[in-house]
Parts: C-alpha cells; structure tokens; sequence
C-alpha cells in the first residue's frame, strides 16, 4: 500500500467518503513490546477528534499507575472528550498467587459485560480493551461472544485489543492485524522496566 494507495476496491457500492467512516477493530499482538503503546496513540488520536474513549486494562489493577492514564485524563479534562478508566485483576495475573484465580476470572468476566453494555449504548466511540487477549487464551471470556459482540456492535464504534497470542478467530474478525515482533529488550541484558518507558 505505497504512499496510501489500497491494492483493490471492494465492490460494495460504498463511496470511498462512506468506506473511510467505517468502524475500525484492530487488534495488537505478538511478543514484542508497543502493543499498549500503539494503541493509546490510537487514543490521542481519539482524543484530539473530539471522540469519547473509554479505557479498559485487563492485567493491571488499581494499584498501577501508568503514564498513558494520568495523560489521557488530563486531556479529558481539557474539553468536552471525556476518558473513561477501568481497571481490572489484581495485577499481573501470570504471577498471581495462588487462590486468587476466582476472583481475576469474576472481574474479568465483569469487565466484559460493562463493555458489551457501552457497545450497546453506544457509551464510546474508541474503545482501548489492553491486555485483553489473556482472558480469553485463559478461558475466562469466550471468544466467539467477543467477535459476535464486536461484529455486530452499532453505530461506529472503533475497538483496538491488545495483548500476547491473539485467539486466530479474533485476528480473522479484525480490520487491523499488528503483530510486534521481539528483536531485542534490555530485559535480556537484565534490566528491568522503568517508569517513563514502560509504565
């Protein structure tokens, strides 16, 4: 696609006007780092159209305090764009204690029916669901509601997931397939994470 030219044009009976205001499903994925990052500069852009966005993190809970939350908010406040924030889990649920499954799997099956409720409002028109494939590799949402919801969600309404091992039904389902591919982290050397960089 050289200088934004598409290969083909459906036969849809679309005006190229029409096909360019069509919802957008995207989804980040592969082992790579940027997939959260990537999508809250889908946010900003969001943001600066003047579109509500509503936010909803998988993986980290209320405790974690990340930059591209206390940014977004402080831009909602600047105009009438208003930035919702959920959180769900108690945290890193790969390293999450034991006994503890319960209750990620309630809240992330919670997290998912306020979503389906904004689909069906209509409460957003760009939606973040980050960290969101791990619920579903881990059985606590099913997959196939995921794409029937979004396949069928009205109005317009764009949704990025993000997160590791995307379900193969869910990248068929998307508009937008971005796999981040791991060349070289300073975790190998390792380093940890730091704040301005990874949170």
């Amino acid at each position: 696609m050289p200088q934004g030219r598409v290969t083909s044009v459906p036969d849809d009976g679309l005006t190229t006007r029409q096909r360019r205001r069509q919802a957008v499903f995207a989804v980040h994925t592969g082992a790579g780092k940027g997939k959260s990052t990537a999508a809250f500069g889908m946010a900003l852009r969001a943001w600066s159209a003047g579109w509500p966005i509503g936010v909803f993190q998988f993986v980290k809970s209320e405790k974690w305090k990340v930059g591209e939350e206390t940014a977004l908010k402080a831009l909602g406040s600047l105009q009438q764009t208003p930035v919702t924030w959920h959180k769900m889990g108690e945290g890193w649920s790969w390293i999450q204690r034991a006994g503890s499954e319960r209750d990620h799997a309630a809240e992330a099956a919670e997290g998912w029916a306020q979503i389906k409720r904004d689909l069906a409002a209509e409460t957003f028109k760009f939606y973040v669901l980050d960290e969101f494939t791990y619920p579903m590799k881990w059985g606590w949402v099913d997959v196939a509601d995921v794409v029937e919801t979004l396949a069928n969600r009205p109005g317009i309404q764009h949704v990025v997931i993000t997160g590791r091992d995307a379900h193969p039904d869910l990248l068929a389902a998307a508009d937008l397939v971005t796999e981040m591919t791991k060349v070289k982290h300073p975790m190998d050397a390792g380093r940890k994470g730091q704040q301005g960089i990874e949170w």
